[in-house]
């Protein structure tokens, strides 16, 4: 009655075996070379230092920009990979609220094309 499940099992339990020797084995196999830029902590790409930065410490803004863009397109992929897989099944009522969530996600990738949140500078 579960033969049809046992390749899924077996597949599921060698990934994990893989994953934990990988885990385990790494501080054994792995190169031990340290040095200072190694043991510091890092802080995304901003060089740390010892004195507080000026202007407070505050994180630029195209930070937190690009984390919500991200997050926007990200969304929106999750939402159209089930309406991929069922497409048949949706019929013409389906087509019309996809391309209403098209549009929707569309008009906010203009307007932040439109503000500059693209831009790389």
């Amino acid at each position: 009655m579960l033969d049809p499940y046992l390749p899924l099992v077996l597949m599921s339990a060698l990934a994990g075996a893989f994953a934990l020797f990988s885990v385990a084995a790494a501080p054994y196999i792995g190169p031990r070379r340290y040095n200072r830029a190694k043991l510091d902590a890092y802080e995304c790409g901003i060089e740390p230092s010892p004195q507080p930065v000026v202007g407070g410490g505050r994180m630029p803004v195209a930070y937190y920009i690009t984390a919500m863009l991200f997050i926007l397109f990200d969304i929106e992929m999750v939402f159209l990979y089930p309406f991929a897989v069922s497409a048949d099944a949706l019929g013409l009522f389906g087509l019309v609220e996809i391309v209403l969530f098209i549009v929707t996600v569309g008009f906010a990738y203009v307007y932040v094309w439109r503000r500059g949140g693209l831009d790389w500078n």
